[in-house]
């Protein structure tokens, strides 16, 4: 998108705004599945829950991977309009629920849709016969995350040594695992984690065979990398990896899922923020903007990202900071931004910030977040 136009956008709604362009939504979505054609895309809902997001990807053919009941909701309100048998075959096949943790309160209503969920313990495997009986089961495994910018593996999974054992649990309550998942961090850069986890998988899928189970479907999660900067190797690279590794690894009639959440959507949105005050300390130009971690650039805190700034108006750069609105000492943008001499009510904008970043936004200090504003839908 042009600059001209996200300046107008920011001049006829204000500021803050982020402002999603849905055209590339759709390339991200298309550049996925050429690059792995066998891989059937659930969007991790969490990296950006907007219904209009939902509805697009759901139009270019995606399925949805959700990890809270009102992330489910979301998705089925807005398939809706089906006859009530498609939506029912809707969320069968469109939707898998894939926090290893639920709330009994949260099982109980998904029964009725007879949800594919996860899980990676005893615990959670009783929990879902006495609550959801009818749903089928995904085991998921806990493989190496190393290298990956948000670490999942010391939260969920199972030991791969476990596995197997947790694979017949499952069916002798009456359950069907339906398969196997992993997920090998968000932000994946070291591709090795895709291969080790692959063959983790590959190694449970043939021990529970030989236990007299046959797993059908194996998520490969997310952790597809965005390309937050040249050091970011191209989305090819991985995809070819992997591919290689499945064909190697896995019968050929193995039902292949993945839950690319960042990929999709990160580059799709752009913030633009106004200069609101302007100070020197230290020597340093410090600027502070109508946004903060709070809302838009949650991601600097939650997601160990960076968003760097740019500005609308051309001139000689210089090292400077740049703060946050709320009146919180936590709320820096950055101690290292180069931009131009700007003045109060200039406005400056962030790129690819589509992910993890407005969908965390809070109401802090009474601000509220920023306005959202969704083109070429």
């Amino acid at each position: 998108m042009t600059l001209k136009r996200l300046e107008s956008i920011a001049r006829q709604h204000g500021t803050p705004v982020v402002i999603i362009d849905h055209d590339v939504i759709r390339k991200n979505y298309a550049d996925f599945k050429r690059h792995l054609p066998n891989v059937q895309a659930y969007y991790a809902v969490k990296a950006n829950p907007a219904p209009e997001i939902v509805r697009t990807l759901y139009r270019a053919g995606a399925s949805f991977d959700v990890a809270s009941l009102p992330e489910f909701m979301t998705v089925y309100d807005n398939i809706k309009h089906l006859p009530p048998k498609e939506q029912q075959d809707f969320i069968w096949d469109k939707i898998i629920y894939a926090n290893p943790t639920k709330p009994k309160e949260t099982l109980l209503v998904l029964d009725k849709y007879k949800p594919l969920v996860t899980y990676d313990n005893l615990n959670e495997l009783k929990k879902i016969k006495e609550y959801a009986p009818r749903a089928g089961v995904v085991l998921r495994l806990r493989v190496p995350n190393t290298g990956s910018m948000v670490e999942l593996s010391s939260k969920f999974g199972c030991d791969p040594g476990e596995a197997v054992d947790l694979v017949v649990a499952a069916f002798r309550m009456g359950l069907t695992v339906e398969g196997l998942s992993f997920h090998v961090g968000s932000q994946c850069t070291n591709f090795q984690n895709f291969v080790q986890a692959l063959n983790i998988a590959a190694a449970v899928m043939q021990e529970s065979r030989t236990r007299g189970h046959e797993i059908k479907i194996l998520d490969i999660g997310g952790g597809f990398p965005a390309p937050y900067d040249r050091h970011v190797k191209p989305f090819s690279r991985l995809a070819r990896k992997i591919s290689a590794e499945i064909q190697r690894l896995f019968p050929k009639d193995i039902q292949i899922v993945a839950e690319p959440g960042r990929f999709l959507v990160a580059t799709a949105a752009t913030a633009v923020a106004r200069i609101i005050g302007k100070a020197v300390r230290d020597g340093k130009t410090c600027y502070y903007i109508d946004d903060s971690v709070y809302h838009t650039f949650s991601g600097i805190i939650f997601d160990h990202c960076q968003y760097h700034l740019q500005a609308f108006k051309k001139g000689k750069t210089e090292i400077c900071a740049v703060f946050g609105q709320t009146c919180d000492g936590l709320d820096t943008i950055s101690h290292a931004e180069e931009l131009p001499d700007l003045e109060i009510d200039d406005l400056v904008y962030a790129k690819n910030i589509g992910a993890y970043s407005n969908a965390s936004s809070t109401w802090f200090n009474g601000f509220p977040p920023a306005k959202v504003v969704h083109v070429n839908e």
